[in-house]
């Protein structure tokens, strides 16, 4: 027998009452929280707050006419007119050579000398331009070659696509 409540209506089967309304709106504050969330990042990738990839492109190399037998520096200039930083992580030089980034280091009073590197940042919106006294592109065994000469490189980036280019060759401190 089922009990009667106080007010003398029969009590409604299980299952068969009204449903409690307290989930549907526990729901519907992360729900709109949520969606809001998605609007707002919506309007901003839109209007470019989340920026754009990096747009790489190459030019001005450079390799040194070598003047000691064991290695020679390349230097390139990197335009990146994106949106996003971009790094430079490795260089692929002509058959029988290796190449490896490097960045002038002071190494006391004054003196400089060569430290390895496994990348470089190419700024968004910005440009490096590998110097002597910055970073450059060391190769092993220095190529033979006269002013003038050109060698062909390929530059690998950690996000965008690698670039061929050419570097002439130069007396150094041109």
């Amino acid at each position: 027998m089922t009990p009667r409540p106080a007010d003398g209506r029969p009590a409604p089967a299980p299952g068969t009452g009204p449903a409690p309304r307290w989930p549907l709106r526990a729901a519907a504050v992360p729900l709109l929280a949520c969606l809001l969330t998605l609007g707002v990042l919506v309007a901003w990738t839109t209007a470019g707050g989340a920026g754009t990839p990096a747009a790489l492109s190459v030019r001005d190399g450079r390799v040194f006419v070598p003047q000691n037998p064991e290695a020679t520096a390349v230097f390139f200039t990197l335009v990146n007119r994106g949106g996003s930083d971009d790094r430079l992580i490795g260089v692929t030089a002509p058959a029988g050579h290796d190449a490896m980034l490097s960045r002038s280091v002071v190494t006391g009073e004054g003196a400089r000398g060569m430290g390895m590197v496994s990348a470089v940042t190419v700024p968004a919106g910005g440009t490096l331009r590998m110097t002597a006294e910055t970073t450059d592109v060391m190769i092993k065994p220095p190529p033979r070659v006269s002013p003038g000469d050109r060698l062909t490189f390929t530059l690998h980036f950690r996000d965008s696509p690698s670039i061929t280019t050419r570097a002439v060759a130069v007396r150094p401190g041109r």
